[in-house]
């Protein structure tokens, strides 16, 4: 029932940046963490930056200093800024929602698609 949406992947040469959106449509009450993960080719997926309901965000050391996350709590958006991008930093993002329902404060996932980012020169 919920639908999660993110944009602005792309190839992008080290040094460079982008920005990451993502927007969270449907039966969404309240929101308990929302935030960004990202996978490479033969890796596990790993967490890059998130928002718990606290309002400081939480980074994976690798991106300290050069991402930063931000959010709409009124639209369900979160959005990741990266700047000095690296070649390591080459993977689809997926952007995650946790939340819960008007009927439960049971928690619930809901992923994105992925939007594909390439740092390459």
């Amino acid at each position: 029932q919920v639908q999660v949406v993110e944009s602005g992947g792309g190839l992008v040469q080290p040094g460079g940046s982008l920005r990451l959106s993502c927007v969270a449509s449907g039966d969404i009450f309240k929101v308990y963490a929302r935030g960004w993960y990202r996978q490479a080719p033969g890796k596990e997926r790993e967490l890059v930056a998130l928002f718990y309901s606290a309002p400081a965000p939480k980074y994976a050391d690798s991106v300290k200093g050069r991402f930063t996350i931000s959010k709409d709590n009124d639209i369900n958006t979160v959005f990741l800024q990266m700047t000095s991008l690296k070649p390591d930093d080459t993977a689809v993002y997926y952007c995650n929602f946790q939340y819960s329902t008007r009927w439960s404060t049971d928690a619930l996932d809901a992923w994105g698609q992925g939007t594909l980012v390439t740092v390459s020169s």
